[in-house]
């Protein structure tokens, strides 16, 4: 029964004997009819109380005038407060609400400068985002045309960073833009050329990890000598390798490790080009272009460089180590060989998953990202850099630098957008007008994101962290300013370089509300 419902009494005989006298059934029904009475009784007399309750609390109540109370009170009033609606400009309602603004990404973390819209100091530390859950992937993308501050901020990242017991490593500086800070941390710079006594030996076995058999670890070093090989020979022949090329670098590699404690490149070449076992030639001639093709390592452009046992040992324990290639003389395919050997001797002695916290730094990378099989290698890296514990930072100038891997809509431009999809943190710093669709759409900018680009500073950037969006003024200390300004030789001065404390008087307009 709801409750809106009346009440109902209802009486009925359960035993009654056959033959009912009409007295006694006259008794029954006026008994049922006086139960009946008293229960309309009771009832009426509730509901008398609760009117009765109802008059006494309204009579006991103080209602405000319709028209309002008369002063002091005037503006209290029975009914709602309304003003007519106000429209203004951003700027404007930013001093009326000021707590719109994003709070940020906490304290946690190494000091970039300062929030433009909040203006509060704005931290960024990828292990710690990654610890509170904030982003998934440690990864950093950082893209900006020439001038715009990005080294300043690759460098003041890392940097910062050492304190906190974070490590550097940039497996390929081909300006030598880094050389200069990793002496002045503490670390290492490895200069590679033409002339010098420094080589470097890719085949390393480089660290082994804790907890590997020795077959374990020979199984993985043999993979991973067999990468490289491959990747090299595919990009100087700029095509992929057939069975028969896999087998004969297979077949060279294998003879090479079994006869030498230590494998260098000019003995698997000559293994390829002239195979022991092979009494009838075949072999011999199945890896020739692969064999002239990785010639060139030891006898050619790279001579000198690669075609020896390392004359440097990687030391774990220092805060920074770059390997400096601006000796190198500049040639896009002998680049990108050179910095995928380089890169492949760091990785050798990177991939311990008991190394702490690194950093790697690919600057340049649109160089690597040009070669099907370098890129391959670089995406591997990149899947894994949660496992050993590793912040990849890809740093270019614009994002058609893509438009140099594959066509469009193939496997390797799909394998290049995947970089940027394994990179939750992507920094875009000033862009020209023609580059601003492209930005938008690989990046997945909103309209608003979009044209700020063009009108951004000198050390301003836009930051998107996962589903995230800040405007940032890199600030560097005067030291700092000195040895990152990658602009002094035309300057003359560091100071002309405005990345310290911004005019923030134009950028309020700039708001993304």
């Amino acid at each position: 029964m709801s409750g809106t419902e009346r009440e109902r009494l209802h009486t009925s005989v359960l035993v009654a004997p056959a033959k009912e006298r009409r007295r006694l059934r006259k008794q029954r029904r006026q008994a049922a009819a006086r139960l009946q009475a008293e229960q309309r009784a009771a009832e009426k007399a509730t509901a008398k109380e609760k009117a009765e309750a109802d008059r006494a609390e309204r009579r006991s109540t103080t209602y405000l005038p319709a028209a309002g109370e008369a002063v002091p009170a005037a503006l209290r009033t029975p009914g709602r407060f309304r003003l007519p609606r106000h429209q203004d400009t951003s700027a404007t309602l930013a001093g009326a609400y000021p707590f719109v603004a994003e709070g940020g990404l906490g304290s946690d973390g190494v000091f970039v400068g300062q929030d433009l819209y909040s203006g509060g100091s704005f931290v960024y530390d990828p292990w710690v985002l990654y610890a509170r859950g904030i982003i998934t992937a440690p990864n950093v993308v950082l893209a900006g045309i020439v001038g715009s501050g990005k080294s300043s901020l690759a460098k003041s990242l890392y940097t910062r960073s050492l304190p906190f017991g974070r490590r550097v490593y940039v497996p390929g500086d081909p300006k030598g833009e880094h050389t200069a800070v990793a002496e002045a941390v503490g670390g290492r710079a490895i200069v590679l050329g033409h002339g010098l006594n420094t080589r470097l030996n890719p085949l390393d076995e480089g660290h082994r990890p804790g907890g590997l058999t020795d077959e374990q670890w020979t199984t993985t070093v043999a993979s991973r000598r067999r990468d490289l090989i491959g990747a090299l020979a595919e990009t100087v022949l700029a095509r992929g390798l057939t069975p028969l090329e896999h087998t004969a670098i297979d077949l060279a590699l294998t003879t090479t490790v079994r006869e030498n404690d230590v494998p260098i490149l000019p003995m698997v070449v000559d293994h390829i080009l002239n195979p022991t076992d092979d009494t009838d030639g075949r072999l011999a001639e199945d890896g020739r272009l692969v064999g002239h093709a990785l010639r060139r390592l030891v006898a050619g452009d790279l001579q000198g460089l690669f075609d020896g046992p390392s004359t440097v040992a990687f030391d774990p324990s220092l805060p920074m180590i770059s390997l400096d290639l601006s000796r190198v003389t500049e040639n896009s395919t002998l680049i990108s060989v050179l910095m995928t050997c380089s890169s492949a001797w760091m990785e050798s002695a990177l991939l311990d998953p008991n190394g702490g916290q690194r950093w790697v730094i690919y600057d340049e990378a649109w160089r690597l990202m040009s070669h099907p099989a370098l890129l391959k290698r670089m995406d591997a890296q990149w899947r894994l850099a949660r496992h050993y514990g590793i912040a990849n930072m890809l740093i270019f100038h614009k994002l058609t630098d893509l438009d140099n891997v594959g066509d469009q809509g193939s496997a390797m431009r799909a394998l290049a957008s995947s970089l940027l999809a394994n990179a939750e943190t992507r920094i875009i710093y000033r862009q020209e007008s023609d580059q601003l669709g492209v930005t938008a759409s690989t990046l997945a900018l909103t309209g608003t994101e979009q044209k700020l680009l063009p009108g951004l500073g000198t050390g301003q950037g836009l930051w998107r962290i996962k589903d995230r969006s800040f405007v940032c003024q890199h600030q560097l200390h005067p030291a700092e300013l000195e040895a990152f300004d990658t602009g002094l030789r035309m300057t003359g001065n560091p100071q002309s370089s405005q990345i310290l404390t911004p005019d923030s008087s134009d950028d309020a307009d700039r708001g993304l509300l």
